[in-house]
């Protein structure tokens, strides 16, 4: 499980003007993480807004991006929803892609009991041999995985291997950290509480940040890893105040503008989606432009 330890990102889509996939950024993006320390890459999730792509667009995506990265780094492929049965046959689909394994967040908007939420895992992951990642966001998902649920499924599915904690709540993450077995990751879902979660025994982040900051987000990620908090602190609290921004208007839209002010692509979301507001915007590049730009 150590391909999946460390800093993963959540890349993003980028678009054209018109709205259409911009290819050419994807690979200057996709070229920018391998150049620059991260450990695996995680295509079409929240952050790659993958409710607006099409199906066609998403394994065009994909291909593509097995193609740049030339078994480079590990991939992980975000694949859910809240229609078990159309879940499992992604998953089926894809599993026939050289792909390392899958994201997969909690059904959403239905609000599952506890028991629907196992079973549903247990559906969805009986059609691949690959490993799958939990996906926790109650902020999202209106439906929380609670430590019991994640730990159950952990011990009753062989290939359930981590959880992406992006509940927010500390203690509840030190309940599954506490209880878990070793070969089991926890993994932090948010930028700004990666150094506490890394802290407590956590085995690493699926960021957002790091589309522009691959260096310096992973670099804090491994001095956290390797216990020198000191060096990962420092670097915790630079970004700190920028995550906070990135988030302030809705994600991917903060981290988008960011991308654009260094040049990778243009900030362009699809609906419902809107770019980030002028005050945002200012802000993000005040606290870009104040950086030391010897780690981006």
């Amino acid at each position: 499980m150590d391909k999946f330890k460390g800093t993963g990102v959540a890349l993003i889509t980028p678009f054209n003007e018109t709205g259409k996939i911009d290819y050419s950024a994807l690979q200057k993006l996709v070229e920018f993480q391998i150049q620059n320390g991260v450990n695996y890459l995680v295509v079409q999730g929240t952050t790659g807004e993958s409710v607006t792509l099409s199906d066609d667009e998403k394994v065009s995506i994909l291909e593509y991006i097995l193609e740049i990265n030339a078994n480079r780094l590990p991939i992980v492929l975000g694949v859910g929803g809240n229609n078990t049965k159309a879940v499992a046959e992604k998953i089926k689909f894809f599993s026939n892609y050289n792909i390392d394994g899958f994201l997969s967040v909690s059904p959403y908007y239905n609000k599952p009991t506890q028991l629907g939420i196992i079973a549903h895992y247990k559906e969805i992951c009986s059609k691949t041999m690959l490993p799958v990642i939990l996906y926790n966001v109650p902020g999202r998902t209106s439906s929380n995985i609670l430590p019991d649920t994640i730990l159950s499924l952990a011990q009753e599915v062989s290939n359930i291997i981590g959880v992406k904690e992006a509940s927010g709540n500390l203690e509840q993450i030190m309940e599954v950290i506490s209880n878990k077995n070793d070969n089991f990751l926890v993994i932090s879902g948010d930028d700004a509480l990666t150094l506490p979660h890394l802290s407590v025994g956590g085995d690493g982040v699926i960021s957002v940040v790091a589309n522009a900051f691959p260096k310096r987000f992973s670099t804090m990620v491994q001095q956290a890893l390797e216990g020198n908090l000191e060096s990962a602190r420092e670097k915790h609290y630079e970004l700190l105040e920028i995550i906070h921004y990135l988030f302030k208007d809705g994600n991917p839209a903060g981290i988008k503008h960011l991308l654009k002010l260094i040049n990778i692509c243009s900030d362009k979301v699809r609906l419902p989606l809107v770019n980030v507001s002028k005050t945002t915007a200012e802000k993000i590049y005040e606290l870009v432009a104040g950086i030391d730009d010897t780690l981006v």
